[in-house]
């Protein structure tokens, strides 16, 4: 998919990316972790509360999950868990997403400013971003404790658009999630949604391109030129 008006829209003057599943692997490993949580307790990961569960933060997500299932575990049982599974995992398993790299230098080369925009909490945003040498590489990082409100909400994007000091609307944002789109959608920013895996399924109305992968070619055409 891929809006003809692109051109009459303002020049992209700065970039937002989500994390999980976007800049990395972690949503395929985040699945793992959650089929194994719920393996030790008796229960299914389905379809369906992945998509309930995806793209919000970890306490709105592990409350959707406790309430689904009927758990006794509070969410601070389940996220020390959920810690200890997935560090188990990040050192053998952790990658970049196709085409993630070779985006990140096409934008430093366009001189265009780039940043992380994830409902994932800072030590762990900050460790897999070092882990795969792209933390250096961005202006900044927000994660959840930068926002009052989570991902569909807005703000993130807003808070992410004030940072660079551009207009949302010429600010680019890349999602991997129905929850990611519809708060970069509902910012004002431009959208291209990038699924990966279950979130195929989702849906991304209001995007301006539901692209293969970062390396799609039709992502380049909506940059600024390069200078």
């Amino acid at each position: 998919m891929f809006d003809s008006d692109a051109a009459a829209s303002p020049p992209i003057a700065a970039v937002a990316f989500d994390l999980d599943g976007l800049l990395v692997n972690t949503e395929e490993l985040y699945q793992d972790v959650g089929t194994e949580l719920l393996r030790r307790r008796g229960c299914s990961f389905d379809a369906d509360l992945l998509d309930a569960m995806m793209g919000r933060p970890q306490q709105v997500a592990l409350g959707v999950m406790i309430e689904w299932h009927g758990l006794d575990d509070t969410v601070e049982t389940l996220a020390a868990e959920t810690k200890e599974i997935f560090q188990s995992l990040l050192d053998d398993r952790l990658a970049p997403m196709p085409g993630a790299m070779a985006l990140v230098a096409e934008l430093e080369q366009r001189g265009l400013p780039r940043a992380v925009a994830t409902s994932s909490g800072p030590d762990f945003a900050h460790d897999v971003l070092d882990r795969i040498q792209l933390r250096g590489r961005l202006d900044f990082v927000l994660t959840c404790n930068d926002v009052t409100h989570g991902k569909p909400d807005p703000e993130i994007y807003l808070t992410a658009a004030a940072r660079h000091g551009v207009e949302p609307a010429r600010m680019l944002v890349f999602e991997d999630s129905a929850a990611g789109c519809r708060a970069a959608v509902a910012a004002g920013a431009v959208v291209v949604a990038v699924p990966g895996g279950h979130s195929r399924r989702h849906d991304f109305s209001g995007a301006r391109l539901v692209a293969e992968s970062l390396g799609d070619p039709r992502i380049l055409p909506l940059l600024s030129p390069a200078t």
